[in-house]
C-alpha cells in the first residue's frame, strides 16, 4: 500500500512504488490517496475527483497497481491504521502486507495514529527522498517492531522531486512536464491546474 495526499501525484511515486516491488518482489501495489491527511490539518487539497484522474493517468500504464478510494470514501481524517484494517479483511489471510512510505516520513511517523500497530499489520519499506534529513528514532518503537523498521530501509537511488515543489513550480508558470508520464503532463496543463489565478 502506498498513501498519500498525491496533490499531484508525479513519476517520484511510481519510483517508489517500483523499488519497493523490486526490493521486496511484491505482486501488487495499491495506491491510496488521502482525504485529509491528520498530520497536514491546514492544507488545502485539489478535489477528490481531480486527485483521483490524475492517479489514473499516472497510473495507466504501470502493471499489478491499482487505485482505491476507500480513504476518500470514509468520514473524518485518513489514518493509515484504518486503512490497513480494513485491507486486512479484503484479502487472504496469509496475504502479507507491505506499507510503503517515503524517508521524509520517517521522523514523524513514532507520531501516528497507533504506530506500533502499522508495523505489525504491515512491514514498512521506506523508500529514500532527496532532503530527507531529519533524523528518525527507532527508540520510539517496541523491541519488537525496530528489526521490521531496519528491514525496510531502503538504499537506492532516489528521485528529487516532491508535490510541494511541483505546486510551488506550476504556480509560478513553470513547465514540470519531466516529472509526468505525457498524458499526465497534458491534462495538468490543459486544466491549468495548480495556477496561481
Amino acid at each position: 500500500m502506498l498513501g498519500g495526499s498525491f496533490d499531484p501525484p508525479h513519476l517520484g511515486h511510481l519510483h517508489a512504488a517500483r523499488r519497493a516491488r523490486e526490493a521486496f518482489a511484491l505482486e501488487h501495489v495499491v495506491f491510496v490517496p488521502a482525504a485529509r491527511p491528520p498530520h497536514k490539518p491546514e492544507r488545502i487539497l485539489a478535489e477528490a475527483e481531480e486527485r483521483l484522474q490524475m492517479l489514473s493517468l499516472l497510473l495507466a500504464d504501470e502493471r499489478e497497481v491499482s487505485l482505491w478510494d476507500t480513504e476518500l470514501t470514509r468520514n473524518g481524517p485518513s489514518y493509515t491504521v484504518d486503512t490497513l484494517r480494513e485491507l486486512r479483511t479484503l484479502v487472504p489471510a496469509e496475504t502479507r502486507l507491505f506499507l510503503i512510505v517515503g524517508e521524509d516520513n520517517l521522523a514523524g511517523f513514532p507520531r501516528w495514529r497507533e504506530a506500533e500497530e502499522i508495523v505489525r499489520l504491515a512491514q514498512p519499506i521506506v523508500v529514500h527522498r532527496v532532503g530527507a534529513a531529519e533524523a528518525f528514532d527507532a527508540g520510539a518503537f517496541s523491541p519488537a517492531a525496530r528489526p521490521r523498521l531496519a528491514l525496510g530501509l531502503l538504499a537506492s537511488p532516489a528521485l528529487a522531486v516532491s508535490s510541494t515543489e511541483l505546486r510551488a513550480a506550476l504556480a509560478r508558470g513553470e513547465s514540470c512536464d519531466a516529472h509526468f508520464p505525457p498524458a499526465l503532463g497534458a491534462h495538468v496543463a490543459r486544466r491549468g491546474l495548480y495556477r496561481r489565478p
